[in-house]
């Protein structure tokens, strides 16, 4: 049986992009964890037996929206920190690449994003730190390049 191929957490990319033609894409820095959800909402529908009405439905499921949220949190870094408060003071959603690269393929993301909140701590004697929650604004786009 061979071994699953798997990848450390830098390989794991949030990119916010600029208002350049083409964008141009950067991750903040001081981010030192990442998470991103794929969320599939759904409709039920109770499905009935035809020839035993009196039976318990099964229950049918249809899928009704897509969407993806990315939670981030670090070090509160000043090279990033206007960037952050930029993307959230935005009335628009900011373009946005998400990337999971591993040694055979990338599977690449690419959107609009609202940043839904910035959150920042700071404790005495230790390093202030962020986290911030984006939410997709429509389609996120997904691509495999080798």
């Amino acid at each position: 049986m061979a071994q699953a191929t798997t990848i450390k957490g830098g390989k794991i990319r949030v990119l916010l992009g600029d208002d350049a033609t083409p964008i141009v894409y950067s991750a903040p820095c001081g981010l030192t964890q990442r998470s991103i959800t794929l969320t599939k909402n759904l409709e039920e529908v109770q499905i009935p037996d035809c020839t035993d009405p009196d039976k318990v439905d099964w229950l049918g499921r249809d899928a009704t929206s897509l969407s993806m949220s990315v939670t981030g949190e670090g070090v509160l870094a000043s090279e990033s920190v206007d960037t952050w408060l930029e993307a959230f003071d935005s009335i628009e959603s900011v373009p946005v690449k998400v990337e999971w690269e591993f040694p055979a393929k990338t599977i690449i993301w690419t959107g609009k994003m609202h940043i839904e909140s910035v959150e920042v701590g700071a404790n005495n004697g230790q390093r202030a730190t962020i986290n911030v929650s984006l939410q997709s604004d429509g389609e996120m786009v997904r691509a495999t390049a080798p």
